[in-house]
């Protein structure tokens, strides 16, 4: 029960959904991230801390960068479930739309160098 109440709650808030509709379509850096929903870096950090403690985001470091992307859901069937599940709802969510449409034009490079 303790796994599945920790998937759940990691996905109550806007944000950490945001997130993960984002890692579908690209790995992303915390820059980015930050970037792209207009919070603080460390609000990013820790919404990614708590998505990666629920086994839906793991990161690999890459050089300087760090990327984050969605996991399989292997290690659990609640993961691997919700994974599948999220990969097509809220596509037609006006916000989500708006958010994955910005997603080509935020580039660490461009964030990272101002």
């Amino acid at each position: 029960m303790r796994k599945f109440t920790k998937v759940m709650k990691a996905l109550s808030d806007p944000n950490r959904v945001k997130i993960v509709k984002m890692l579908q379509h690209r790995a992303m850096c915390v820059c980015e991230i930050r970037e792209a929903l207009g919070i603080s870096q460390p609000s990013a950090s820790k919404h990614l801390r708590i998505l990666g403690e629920a086994g839906l985001v793991d990161y690999r470091k890459d050089g300087l960068w760090v990327n984050y992307f969605l996991t399989d859901g292997g290690e659990s069937p609640y993961v691997s479930s919700i994974m599948g599940n999220l990969r097509h709802w809220l596509e037609d969510d006006p916000d989500i739309g708006e958010l994955i449409q910005k997603l080509p034009a935020i580039r660490r490079e461009d964030i990272c160098s101002r």
